[in-house]
């Protein structure tokens, strides 16, 4: 049970009052894990919505993984803006205000008439969206009891991973029985819901010790020169960028099949999402950034595999599921170091990390439009080599930790 020591709370979120030091586990927990499903989810959904959507503005399908990277170089650009503003408004007054903006941007897109200003509606719509990972992360680290820390952002974090199977099963679902409009109709309205949820169970805003907006912004300079952090940043792009690469690989190859093995596929990962979390205690056995080099490398040695063995659906279900534990492991885990590495500027840092994570999953892709008319193995084989440049980066940044 958290520690509910009681805490004077007052300056900008309102009157003093006596509130508890420790954010509840229960209530919060499923109200992060519920967002954070919706909120990434917005980048994966548009993926089993790409022929629809080609088909009514008259445009080819490699054409439309813009609206993937247009979201997601929209959600890494907030992370860099909203994630050390919360340093000074406070964590909740951020999210609250980002997921309601989400909510109106979302909206915007179910009524777009072209690709030009899909493009566009996207861009702003991972802006807005970006307010909640970011500031959440770092939410749990500075208000949650220590003991349930590591559980909380391994959930949160597993949750963005699982949004790209929930997501583009939901659209696929919708899209089907309503048209492509009514998936970004619906969640707009699941965005405005979970705003309120979330001023319900996050403990009102500390007072801010930061004299100027700017100053929060300061550090990141300072961070990106940080020798304990930048190769780390450097291989941060590699974990979701190589994740939305395979989901935007297996959409674009027809190498399911059929769209009934498609979605079978993207179903089959989720278990292993689901799991991960509950594997916290032994995978806190091994230090934070041996466990992302070891994960990527097994990531890494996945696509390879896959590539060469051109598995059927049964097999490459099975290696698919074996890439989502590498990178659902590996995900946390950046998170954990970046901000135990990062001293007093930690919810920069994070925000810095969450940014290059979304530089990744932005540029995927378009790695994937690039390569997959080589072939699915071709990408993978690509990708195998991406993982593995990102396992060395971290193992030579831990070497370097471990000498200090």
């Amino acid at each position: 049970m958290a520690t509910t020591a009681p805490q004077v709370a007052g300056g900008p979120t309102g009157p003093a009052s006596t509130t508890p030091e420790h954010a509840p586990l229960g209530r919060s927990l499923a109200a992060f894990v519920l967002t954070a499903l919706l909120a990434t989810g917005q980048m994966y959904a548009v993926i089993p919505l790409m022929g629809e959507m080609a088909s009514e503005w008259h445009a080819d399908t490699a054409s439309m993984t813009w609206l993937v990277s247009a979201f997601g170089f929209g959600y890494a650009g907030g992370f860099v803006l909203f994630g050390p503003l919360a340093d000074r408004c406070g964590h909740r007054r951020v999210v609250v205000a980002g997921v309601l903006a989400a909510a109106v941007a979302t909206g915007l897109v179910a009524t777009v008439p072209g690709v030009a200003a899909a493009v566009a509606a996207r861009v702003l719509q991972g802006l807005m969206i970006a307010a909640f990972p970011p500031c959440v992360l770092t939410y749990i680290a500075e208000r949650s009891a220590p003991q349930h820390r590591m559980v909380k952002t391994t959930a949160v974090t597993t949750a963005f991973l699982a949004s790209a199977v929930v997501a583009q099963i939901a659209a696929q679902i919708i899209a089907d029985a309503l048209g492509w409009r009514m998936v970004f109709a619906a969640s707009a309205l699941a965005f405005a819901v979970m705003a309120l949820a979330l001023r319900t169970v996050m403990l009102p805003d500390r007072p801010t010790t930061t004299s100027s907006p700017l100053d929060a912004y300061r550090a990141v300079p300072a961070l990106l020169r940080n020798p304990r952090l930048r190769l780390l940043y450097a291989a941060t792009p590699a974990v979701f960028g190589s994740f939305v690469a395979v989901y935007t690989g297996l959409q674009l190859t027809g190498t399911a099949g059929s769209p009934q093995a498609l979605l079978a596929l993207r179903a089959s990962a989720l278990p292993v999402m689901l799991v991960v979390p509950f594997l916290t205690p032994w995978l806190r056995r091994i230090t934070s950034a041996f466990r992302i080099a070891l994960a990527l490398l097994f990531a890494s040695v996945v696509n390879l595999l896959t590539a060469l063995l051109a598995p059927g659906t049964t097999g490459l279900s099975i290696l698919l599921m074996a890439f989502v534990a590498g990178i659902a492991v590996a995900a946390p885990a950046m998170i954990e170091t970046v901000g135990a590495r990062a001293d007093r500027a930690r919810s920069t840092a994070i925000s810095l990390s969450t940014f290059w994570f979304f530089v990744g999953a932005g540029l995927g892709p378009l790695l994937a439009g690039a390569l997959t008319s080589s072939g699915f193995g071709t990408l993978l084989l690509v990708l195998a080599a991406v993982l593995a440049c990102g396992a060395a980066l971290v193992l030579v940044t831990a070497r370097r930790h471990a000498a200090r």
